[in-house]
């Protein structure tokens, strides 16, 4: 039986892009809607979907495959952890530029 969820390392490496989109779309126009307060609720939504992902992997590396965690020293293993905490930063990144957009003008 396959399973359904298997680790996907393009998604990761899409959701990095995503990230890097956002903010360079803010350094370059400023603005993305022309309204702050939609801009960060943009990128407050967006950073914690980023975020969803790295931390349904870890939840599921930690309950269904326990047995990975033994293996820590593979490197494919660590890679793949790497990159699960680098999208997860990235998501981090967006959120703050999202609540910085967000509380900007009542700061």
């Amino acid at each position: 039986m396959q399973r359904r969820h298997e680790r996907n390392a393009k998604v990761l490496y899409v959701l990095i892009l995503l990230a890097v989109a956002y903010a360079g779309l803010l350094l370059q126009l400023r603005t993305l809607t022309g309204i702050p307060m939609l801009d960060g609720s943009i990128g407050v939504a967006l950073g914690l979907y980023i975020c969803s992902h790295p931390a349904a992997n870890a939840i599921k590396m930690w309950f269904f495959e326990r047995d990975a965690l033994r293996q820590i020293s593979e490197w494919s293993l660590v890679r793949w952890l790497v990159l699960n905490l680098l999208v997860l930063l990235a998501g981090w990144l967006v959120v703050f530029v999202g609540l910085t957009r967000l509380m900007g003008k009542a700061a």
